[in-house]
């Protein structure tokens, strides 16, 4: 029964929803902390998939701004002094290390530590 009803929610879901359970899935092998869990002052690690990256200055510093989905929640991820970074792009999967701060009801990581992940299926 619990197989015929996963196949069956497969086919009733949207693309999106889709996609969101194949992330949070991947976070969760990867051992990975879910962004939706993720608290302020809180040192984690996160992985998921970039979906916007902007260039922004901030205080009159450049800064790679990118916003990092791993199906549970969104996070901002930000490179203070960088204009860019090779493969930083969106549709990229990405591994980040660092500190969660939060603004404005965002959660924010400044300056992670962080690895691309290989394109395309594992």
């Amino acid at each position: 029964m619990g197989r015929f009803r996963r196949m069956l929610d497969r086919l009733s879901s949207s693309q999106e929803d889709l996609e969101s359970e194949e992330l949070r899935e991947d976070a969760e092998t990867a051992g990975c902390t879910k962004i939706g869990d993720c608290r302020d002052r809180q040192i984690v690690t996160v992985t998921g998939t970039l979906r916007t990256v902007t260039l922004r200055p901030r205080a009159g510093v450049p800064a790679l701004e990118a916003e990092l989905f791993d199906g549970s929640a969104a996070l901002d991820v930000v490179w203070l002094g960088r204009r860019s970074i090779v493969g930083i792009e969106p549709g990229r999967r990405l591994i980040a290390s660092g500190r969660i701060s939060m603004s404005r009801g965002r959660r924010v990581l400044f300056n992670p530590k962080y690895e691309l992940r290989p394109l395309g299926r594992e």
